[in-house]
């Protein structure tokens, strides 16, 4: 199946690792023109070397996107040197999890700068740009966005209410604009991953075990037992369907927030 997606520049945040750096690959596959945005230099560096040897090109470029000078820097570098946007794809920013004894407001201010705005200030510059191309009649298709948020925003879980909160805040932000920019042709899409196997995963599963009071491995487990489909996701199949939004198969879906956490939440 053709996806269109050969010679299309995609901007991914959080590209670097877990599900940011499978769609990076993904779309490189795909013969995209992939840019990757990461603040950590070590993993930034590590991600391009693994894309290199597997025969991809990828532009890098370091930034932290809690401030909106940055993101829009940012752009502007990946349009000059790699050319306009025409998929952004949010993957940056983890919400730390928290025993909801320790929350205070400072968690959720905190929480919001790590896991909002990083998503927020990128794709409001990506918007401003597709938005012009699409008022000046330039032609083609004028852009697509795919924010990949998480389950928390719908279903509350006691160590991460502060992140749930978060991703609800990113949701109603996804179906919003999607709304408004589906005038100019651009389309906006979120995907729900539910536990996923990354670093982040990783992280919750150690806060699990140590309030359950069992090794690390116990958890694990415990947790993929409670999943209808037996396991978590792996980070291929949410690139999978960040693929299929960002492509012209997807041309007349907009404002959706797909679930994938494998029938955990029976939710409409």
């Amino acid at each position: 199946m053709d996806l269109g997606l050969k010679g299309k520049v995609v901007l991914i945040t959080g590209g670097s690792k877990g599900i940011g750096f499978a769609c990076a690959r993904a779309f490189a596959q795909e013969g995209a023109k992939v840019a990757i945005v990461s603040r950590d230099p070590a993993n930034l560096a590590r991600a391009y070397e693994q894309l290199k040897q597997e025969g991809f090109h990828v532009h890098r470029t370091r930034a932290d996107l809690h401030e909106p000078h940055s993101a829009a820097d940012i752009v502007e570098e990946v349009s000059t040197a790699v050319g306009p946007i025409d998929v952004l794809i949010n993957s940056a920013g983890a919400a730390r999890r928290y025993d909801p004894e320790t929350l205070d407001a400072d968690a959720f201010k905190a929480t919001m700068e790590a896991k909002y705005f990083p998503y927020i200030y990128p794709q409001q510059e990506v918007l401003r740009r597709m938005a012009e191309r699409a008022k000046a009649g330039s032609g083609g298709e004028p852009g697509t966005i795919v924010n990949i948020i998480g389950m928390g925003g719908k279903v509350a879980s006691d160590i991460h209410i502060a992140g749930g909160a978060a991703n609800a805040a990113l949701m109603l932000a996804t179906v919003g604009l999607a709304h408004y920019y589906a005038r100019y042709g651009i389309r906006i899409n979120a995907i729900n991953p539910g536990a996923t196997l990354t670093e982040r995963v990783e992280e919750a599963v150690k806060l699990e075990a140590a309030l359950q009071g069992v090794e690390n491995a116990e958890a694990l487990a415990r947790g993929q037992a409670k999943v209808p489909l037996g396991r978590y996701a792996k980070p291929e199949e949410i690139a999978d369907v960040a693929l299929f939004l960002a492509s012209r198969r997807a041309s007349y879906v907009t404002g959706a927030i797909v679930p994938m956490d494998g029938g955990s939440a029976p939710l409409i």
